[in-house]
């Protein structure tokens, strides 16, 4: 989604503006005061939107996913940038998944409406953090959005090189090679942009510039790519429906977020035992992965056998 949909949903008046972070707070006290909206409510909404461009249900079903925007955008906050222009983005994000969600799906629009959120404000930290493109490939800009929290994991210093057995441990993780480990660590240690002709040594020799290959995909590749992820991401949102509202939620949280709830947060969160809640996570999950395939069969998204 590096260019907005002009068809997008028109900004509801009532949001308050949120024009830097010095206006965060209040920013975050009014988006509170949007009422939440039971399910029947947002179905109804949602239909009047996609039958009749209903720019009130709309407007209701944008203010009643703000927080969520907030609580996603809050989760980038290590990338320098201003939150309040994270927020900005996922606010775009959410108006284009309002502009796409089906109701008759069966799923939640913050099901649905969290990918879009989430891919529209990782493109503008991409576009943003550098000038030159840090990734074009899923596997690429996985690495760029988990590297901190796999080095903080692994206890390595955030300004360091990675020793060679977390650069393999982290490569092997994430599907990359080696070489894009490294070479994605020492530009996140440079900050972003910086001259290519600075030298790594003391002496004054070798510049970072040499470190670096043009081993990026094909242009075709690349659109292969993108592709493939829009079809994996509609395969997964409307397979989703297939799941009831707690297993939506609990699968959700535990398997579809950058940071995991444990199944003791939300044993207490749904009354029941911890093993309670890893039996419904294990079940969604199968029933997710039978309703992906039996989709992906139908309309030949993947090769049958």
């Amino acid at each position: 989604m590096s260019e907005h949909d002009s068809n997008l949903p028109a900004a509801p008046t009532s949001v308050p503006a949120l024009n830097s972070d010095a206006g965060l707070n209040r920013y975050l006290a009014e988006i509170r005061k949007f009422p939440m909206l039971a399910p029947e409510q947002e179905y109804m909404l949602a239909k009047r939107y996609a039958e009749h461009q209903d720019p009130e249900a709309a407007k209701q079903l944008v203010t009643s996913h703000l927080r969520l925007v907030a609580k996603i955008a809050m989760g980038y906050r290590g990338y320098g940038l201003p939150v309040s222009e994270l927020i900005s983005e996922g606010n775009i994000g959410l108006m284009q998944g309002v502009k796409k969600f089906e109701p008759d799906r069966g799923f939640r629009l913050a099901t649905y409406a969290m990918w879009w959120i989430k891919a529209s404000i990782q493109e503008f930290i991409l576009r943003s953090w550098s000038l030159v493109k840090m990734g074009t490939t899923a596997a690429q800009k996985k690495l760029f959005f988990n590297l901190r929290r796999m080095k903080k994991n692994l206890d390595a210093y955030e300004d360091s090189d990675l020793h060679p057995d977390q650069v393999t441990a982290i490569a092997t993780k994430l599907g990359v090679s080696e070489h894009e480990v490294v070479n994605m660590n020492r530009r996140m240690m440079m900050g972003g942009d910086a001259s290519l002709n600075i030298s790594f040594n003391e002496d004054g020799e070798g510049q970072w510039q040499d470190m670096l290959e043009d081993n990026g995909p094909l242009q075709d590749e690349m659109v292969a790519d993108a592709q493939e992820a829009g079809h994996r991401h509609a395969l997964l949102a409307e397979a989703m429906g297939a799941l009831n509202e707690r297993e939506q939620h609990i699968l959700t949280e535990r398997r579809l977020i950058d940071e995991p709830k444990t199944l003791e947060d939300l044993s207490q969160q749904y009354n029941v035992s911890r093993e309670r809640v890893r039996q419904i996570e294990v079940r969604a999950f199968e029933k997710l992965q039978k309703a992906m395939l039996k989709i992906a069969g139908e309309k030949r998204l993947l090769p049958a056998g």
